[in-house]
């Protein structure tokens, strides 16, 4: 039920939006509007105002704005608040606003997210220095290791680690060239990344530095009482191989080399062994070596047994987070970045439809959105079905852009060949278009819908070609 509700709150807003787009340029030129429609086939509720009828019908997966004169199938009378009676340059602002305002939407809602405090993971824009090779990875396999320097992906030179799981992510089951710098040398190795979860992204298996960082913390806790407070990183706990980099040093792990012992020792250091040397200890002291704001720091915790287990009452993190506390402004201009690099993954997914770089299986239809809304809506806060919300729509309005006849990008483009042959198409001519475009967007639609059914298990089950 959550699925279907956060399904439907975003779908609408997104397609009300879109509609709304339609709607105001329309009413802007001064076209008659005749149904603002939220939804298609029956009317459930509906109220009219002036010219226009405001419905919401019974099938809520998209909407539409009838306007006078919109086709040349409608009853016409030449009235100047017609639709085709205004100019295509008129028309085209009609046409083009609903994607726009999509487009807007997602540029807005994402710096609402931001402007909430931007959590992301430390090594997201640090350089791609590996700080483990997952056993048995494609990574492994290629003989890439803790250490080395990946600066590029096929052909496209890779900066950040954001930008390397871009590449990668679209690249599932396709061998991929990665070039790789190690002791001042480059070299070039072949690694296929391997589909992973529900949605076959590509993974290599490799992994930054990453060190473990304090969560929560409880209460009247040991962790609490010690000092420890919540950011810290842990570079090291007693039993355990010290870390002897300094903070400066430490501060330029992951953003320009990596010594190799310093990667390894970062690789041994995880969650896991954290926890493991806390449940072990029997409850004698242990030493924490914390790095917090720039300085590095010794703690000393006796762990207590609570629930059968030893414990500091502090909840630990895999990997370092940040957190950035964004204006305005500064969040506008996080979020026109953010939808760029989202456009970009988005066009370059669709061509590698087209060149065979990318799985069909990648493509989601409604049933995944639905699933994905209600993932986003169970979180503690709004925030991952805003995001959500935002990446949708960015997709939308882009999808609207693409010339296919049935789609606003379409008859955007019959506009622009009917202006450039200086003509107007025939009926014919237009219908053998619009033929066309259902066609494609069927075949789309079909995929989608398939690739969303496998992803639930028990139906992909019972397909015997799976």
């Amino acid at each position: 039920m959550t699925s279907i509700l956060a399904f439907l709150f975003v779908l609408g807003v997104l397609i009300f939006v879109h509609e709304l787009g339609h709607f105001m340029m329309a009413r802007r030129i001064g076209v008659r509007v005749l149904t603002f429609s939220l939804g298609f086939g029956p009317k459930i509720l509906s109220f009219r105002r002036g010219d226009t009828e405001y419905c919401v019908s019974a099938i809520p997966l998209g909407g539409y704005v009838k306007m006078a004169g919109e086709t040349v199938e409608d009853t016409r009378t030449g009235s100047s608040d017609e639709f085709l009676s205004k100019s295509k340059w008129q028309r085209f602002q009609v046409l083009v606003m609903g994607p726009v305002m999509n487009l807007a939407l997602a540029v807005v809602v994402m710096a609402l997210v931001l402007m909430q405090g931007a959590q992301m993971p430390a090594f997201d824009d640090h350089p791609v220095i590996v700080g483990a090779v997952a056993a048995g990875s494609p990574a492994e396999a290629a003989g890439i290791q803790p250490g080395d320097r990946i600066v590029a992906v096929g052909e496209r030179e890779v900066s950040t680690w954001s930008q390397f799981y871009l590449e990668t992510t679209i690249r599932a089951n396709r061998p991929s060239r990665l070039v790789v710098e190690r002791d001042g040398k480059r070299l070039e190795r072949t690694v296929t990344p391997v589909p992973v979860d529900r949605f076959e992204s590509g993974a290599t298996g490799l992994l930054p530095v990453t060190y473990p960082q304090i969560e929560t913390l409880q209460s009247g806790q040991p962790a609490e009482q010690s000092g420890f407070q919540k950011g810290d990183v842990v570079l090291g706990i007693s039993g355990m191989p010290d870390l002897k980099a300094s903070p400066q040093e430490l501060g330029e792990i992951s953003r320009t080399t990596v010594d190799r012992d310093l990667a390894a020792h970062a690789a041994n250091l995880t969650r896991a062994n954290v926890i493991q040397a806390i449940q072990g200890s029997e409850g004698q002291p242990l030493t924490f070596d914390i790095l917090r704001q720039g300085n590095r720091l010794s703690i000393t915790v006796v762990p207590q047994m609570n629930d059968g287990l030893m414990r500091i009452g502090a909840g630990i993190a895999p990997l370092e987070f940040k957190m950035e506390d964004l204006g305005p402004v500064e969040a506008f201009n996080r979020s026109l970045r953010q939808n760029w690099e989202w456009t970009t993954l988005i066009f370059r997914t669709l061509g590698g439809l087209f060149t065979r770089e990318t799985s069909v299986k990648q493509l989601m239809g409604p049933v995944a959105i639905a699933d994905l809304s209600g993932t986003a809506a169970q979180q503690d806060t709004w925030i991952p079905l805003f995001t959500l919300m935002a990446m949708i729509s960015l997709n939308l309005g882009l999808l609207n852009l693409m010339p296919i006849p049935v789609l606003d990008g379409g008859h955007i483009a019959i506009l622009a060949l009917e202006g450039v042959s200086r003509r107007d198409f025939s009926i014919k001519v237009k219908e053998k278009m619009l033929l066309a475009g259902f066609v494609l967007l069927l075949m789309l639609m079909v995929t989608v819908i398939y690739n969303d059914l496998m992803r639930i298990q028990w139906i992909e089950r019972l397909v015997p070609w799976r």
